[in-house]
């Protein structure tokens, strides 16, 4: 195939308002502890859910760590969490000097599932890494019920979710905290940063301070100028005015974005269905809102190098693709290496790593785009056994 046009996987929708916003930040005199960061804030918990408190941060990682940090998850505490994840949700449970506990997720959606959790939890359980893969939602009622009683924490990593919801609920809002990310090609950007948000408004202003070194009292809330006190061991993990701003005006664009997503995800998935052998990610619930963040499809019985000579076409073709993730988290060699691998106890992770193949569907792709995709996917499949 001879590529006739360049599809990215992903793109930032930058417009003019977004760039007019970040101007003038840059004109003004505040770049930090701004009325943009605080503003951001009540408009994503406004987005989010009446019960959002939210703290802006400077990565989805910073989230998650700052999460458990604030809960006091440490050494010799376990953590589950899901072999088929980013190597961040893992990472800040590495971070704070807690074990991660693997667990497989679900062959249909690459999620978590309550029973999959409830096997992995022991004496030293204190938390469960809940991971939204892809934008799907989780089963969350069924894995609170194995949470709640038991007294485990929540985390959720929503990085990949803006817009995703259960039972009505936004992700992120079921659990104990819910860390968002806005790198450039995910929902929203603000070039790098996130967002923490939580039920709990005390456990928002925990977290306010930790990401800003522990100090104990804001700008705006010191009596004379440069004198505060620093309690607690706090961190930088703060998010800038210009990103906040930016943050803004893309929030103010995300229903449409969301409804561009949809409407690629449901016409990209219609065009491939029916081909024999290939399986797409995708809610399995009625309850369940997708954030529709890309197509990841399944090739049934194709192995690794099948998978990647197809993906050689379709970029020799144009089209952009990713793989979520290349590997399941325990065979990278970082925890390879520290804890062992085991392929036999993770075969759906397995599966999604070596088989599958993620698709754009971002609002920069057009009806034309989508077009191209389908017909380069299906002539890239030629004699492949899928």
């Amino acid at each position: 195939m001879t590529s006739s046009r360049n599809i990215p996987f992903g793109r930032p929708w930058i417009t003019d308002a977004d760039r007019e916003a970040v101007m003038e930040v840059l004109q003004g005199h505040i770049l930090t502890h701004g009325p943009q960061g605080q503003a951001f804030e009540k408009e994503f918990a406004a987005f989010t859910g009446d019960q959002a408190h939210c703290v802006t941060v400077s990565s989805g990682m910073a989230a998650l760590h700052l999460a458990y940090l604030h809960f006091g998850i440490g050494a010799g505490d376990e953590v589950i969490v899901p072999a088929q994840t980013h190597v961040a949700t893992v990472h800040a449970v590495e971070w704070v000097g807690a074990q991660p506990v693997f667990a497989d997720c679900d062959g249909a959606t690459g999620n978590l599932t309550a029973a999959g959790v409830a096997a992995a939890i022991s004496p030293r359980t204190k938390a469960i890494s809940v991971v939204h893969f892809n934008g799907i939602p989780c089963s969350m009622a069924e894995i609170m019920a194995v949470a709640e009683p038991r007294g485990l924490k929540v985390i959720e990593d929503c990085a990949l979710a803006v817009g995703a919801r259960y039972q009505g609920k936004h992700v992120g809002l079921w659990g104990d905290a819910g860390c968002f990310s806005f790198y450039p090609v995910k929902h929203i950007t603000t070039g790098e940063g996130g967002m923490f948000i939580t039920r709990h408004q005390e456990v928002a202003q925990s977290v306010a301070k930790l990401r800003a070194f522990g100090v104990d009292r804001s700008y705006g809330e010191r009596t004379i100028p440069g004198i505060y006190d620093v309690p607690i061991l706090g961190l930088n993990y703060r998010m800038s005015e210009m990103q906040a701003a930016l943050g803004r005006v893309q929030l103010g664009r995300v229903k449409e974005i969301l409804a561009r997503r949809r409407v690629n995800f449901d016409t990209l998935k219609k065009g491939l269905f029916g081909i024999p052998g290939l399986t797409s990610l995708d809610s399995q619930l009625p309850e369940a809102q997708n954030s529709h963040y890309c197509l990841s499809l399944v090739l049934d019985r194709a192995g690794r190098e099948q998978r990647d000579a197809v993906v050689a076409r379709l970029n020799a073709a144009g089209v952009g693709t990713s793989i979520y993730y290349p590997h399941p988290v325990p065979r990278l060699a970082y925890y390879r290496g520290k804890y062992g691998y085991d392929a036999g106890r993770f075969p759906q992770a397995v599966r999604i790593s070596d088989q599958s193949i993620a698709l754009p569907v971002g609002p920069h792709l057009t009806e034309a785009d989508i077009e191209y995709i389908i017909e380069n996917f299906q002539a890239a499949l030629g004699g492949t056994t899928i």
